[in-house]
């Protein structure tokens, strides 16, 4: 039952996000904004339906119960949602799992923002280690994490590609990391 409750709202939230990012990109393409990446989304979404695939699959057919210490996973996972929920309302209309560019924008340097320059990503990554591990589906831990690392390398260039081209990302962040806090300076 706990594991129907958890995997539920896993799957309620992962729904409410794409409505968010849908009614964004709605916003930006009246705005002229354009999408970049197009090729790769479509890996991306398969990626993560298969994490959420593989998650259901090896609780359900191998058994697998929360571990004595799954409130740590279950406590790091909270956390990152709470984060997300950070980095959505820092970004505000400029949030979408797309990456849509409206040239000429501002880059938003707030929030999260302020300190790294992809904290979704690392709490899409934090997801994919805590959700596994909340109920011992290391092999869906493993496999996924090794497939998000890939995607994001992927990813990442041609997101920080069509933001240098377009707007004024690299006044806000050039000599900030990626995924940790602090400068290159």
């Amino acid at each position: 039952m706990l594991f129907w409750i958890f995997f539920a709202v896993l799957v309620i939230q992962r729904l409410a996000e794409l409505l968010i990012a849908r009614k964004n990109e709605k916003y930006l393409l009246s705005k002229g904004a354009f999408e970049a990446g197009h090729d790769h989304y479509k890996w991306m979404v398969g990626i993560h339906t298969c994490f959420f695939i593989s998650f259901l699959g090896e609780v359900l057919l191998f058994h697998k119960q929360p571990a004595f210490w799954w409130w740590f996973p279950f406590l790091l996972f909270l956390l990152a949602q709470c984060a997300r929920v950070w980095c959505i309302s820092s970004l505000g209309h400029f949030w979408n799992t797309k990456i849509i560019i409206l040239p000429g924008a501002h880059v938003v340097a707030k929030g999260p923002y302020k300190y790294i320059r992809h904290p979704n990503y690392v709490i899409v990554t934090l997801e994919i280690i805590t959700i596994p591990l909340v109920f011992q589906a290391y092999f869906t831990m493993v496999i996924f994490l090794i497939l998000n690392a890939v995607i994001l390398s992927v990813r990442i260039p041609e997101e920080e590609k069509a933001l240098q081209e377009a707007t004024n990302y690299n006044a806000h962040f050039e000599g900030k990391h990626r995924f940790l806090p602090g400068d290159d300076h």
